[in-house]
């Protein structure tokens, strides 16, 4: 009897304790409340690895808080306006934003989830976009016109600019684990605030960096910018010389660079880059570098695949827009019938460029310079809508 007792209070007092857990900042203790809506530990640590996962440039804790207050005015407002998605409309958002990665958005969840982000966070990540898609056409919309001589002025000034190339070193830390993904994050950030010369990134790249240039103290080449990534040169033309970028998640690891120079080149810039390459994946890491050896072009790829399963070979073009980060960056590194080896699961995998094309437009279709203009319209409005939701709105600490 006394032992049921004992267990009855047990469960008593561990019940009583729940509430007074959250309160001292347990994962469902409000972090923040925006209006009468609580952000709580829970999300924003859901939100923080999601961040992380998409590679989002800057500071991730505060790119995680930031887009969870927005999210909380933003499907307020949604909510006032009557314009919630249906849950339809969700999954076809969530198909959308997977398949940017050539996902499905079962694999894209499936990946996730390993880096243990709910599904639940990614679903309500994409709802609150599409709700607020919805928030900004029902205000704006139907009062956005794009004139003929607005397309005229805009094909005007489309004339072509000399483009430009960047001198870089870089720094990369493993990120394949989650322990490893912290203590890379936590070393990342010390460094991006303290170096401050090129000298002290190259002996940080020598003594830090998993990348093959760390021999080098992280020094890469002159790149054109438009084979980079273009989130990355956009991140990289708000450097100057010897400035340092924050913590720039890279797949599995996560970077630092440094821009050591930039400099005009004289020839047209691209409006975009559109690269052809291969990927050659084998189990065992010496046969990846022994067939290398003998690789002169992506052709040399299908004798060296002969006989193997048509999975472990692909090649592909794609605009750089649409290739992950991570491989893009060493795709940008490459002149064409160069390679690279990399770890690949157990095993390896030859990744070589086999073309890259400039896209280079003429004659902008004036249809497409209109449905530009009125996005360009609209995300300004969509923008001042949420500083003036953000202003309005009671956001304060609990």
């Amino acid at each position: 009897m006394m032992t049921r007792l004992r267990l009855v209070l047990t469960l008593f007092l561990a019940v009583l304790a729940v509430p007074v857990a959250a309160q001292q900042g347990g994962p469902f203790a409000p972090r923040m409340i925006v209006n009468d809506k609580a952000i709580t530990n829970y999300e924003l640590t859901q939100r923080l690895r999601l961040v992380r996962v998409l590679g989002q440039p800057g500071n991730a804790e505060e790119i995680a808080l930031d887009g969870l207050i927005d999210d909380r005015l933003r499907v307020a407002e949604a909510t006032r306006l009557g314009v919630l998605p249906e849950d339809e409309a969700i999954l076809a958002g969530m198909e959308e934003f997977a398949a940017r990665a050539n996902l499905t958005a079962e694999e894209f969840t499936a990946l996730l989830t390993a880096r243990g982000v709910a599904r639940e966070t990614f679903r309500d990540f994409v709802a609150a976009g599409i709700a607020w898609r919805e928030v900004v056409r029902a205000r704006y919309a139907p009062r956005v016109t794009i004139s003929e001589a607005e397309i005229d002025r805009a094909l005007a000034l489309s004339s072509r600019k000399g483009g430009a190339r960047v001198l870089m070193s870089e720094l990369i830390l493993p990120a394949d684990t989650p322990e490893r993904q912290a203590s890379s994050q936590a070393l990342a950030d010390r460094l991006s605030r303290t170096i401050s010369t090129t000298g002290g990134f190259a002996s940080a790249a020598r003594q830090y960096s998993v990348s093959s240039s760390r021999g080098r103290g992280g020094r890469i080449d002159w790149i054109p910018l438009a084979n980079l990534p273009p989130q990355m040169a956009a991140m990289i033309l708000t450097l100057a010389p010897g400035e340092v970028s924050e913590p720039i998640p890279l797949g599995q690891a996560i970077a630092l660079f440094q821009l050591r120079a930039i400099e005009e080149t004289g020839t047209p810039a691209a409006d975009a880059v559109s690269v052809e390459y291969a990927r050659f994946r084998l189990p065992d890491p010496a046969r990846a570098e022994q067939v290398g050896i003998r690789l002169d072009t992506c052709d040399d790829l299908y004798g060296a695949a002969k006989g193997l399963p048509e999975e472990m070979l692909t090649r592909e073009v794609k605009p750089m827009a649409d290739i992950p980060r991570d491989l893009g960056m060493e795709l940008a590194k490459l002149d064409p019938g160069e390679m690279i080896t990399r770890a690949w699961g157990g095993g390896a995998e030859i990744v070589m460029l086999c073309a890259r094309t400039p896209q280079l437009e003429a004659s902008p279709d004036r249809g497409e310079i209109r449905q530009r203009l009125l996005n360009q319209r609209l995300g300004s409005y969509a923008d001042s809508y949420l500083a003036e939701l953000r202003a309005d709105a009671i956001i304060r600490e609990p």
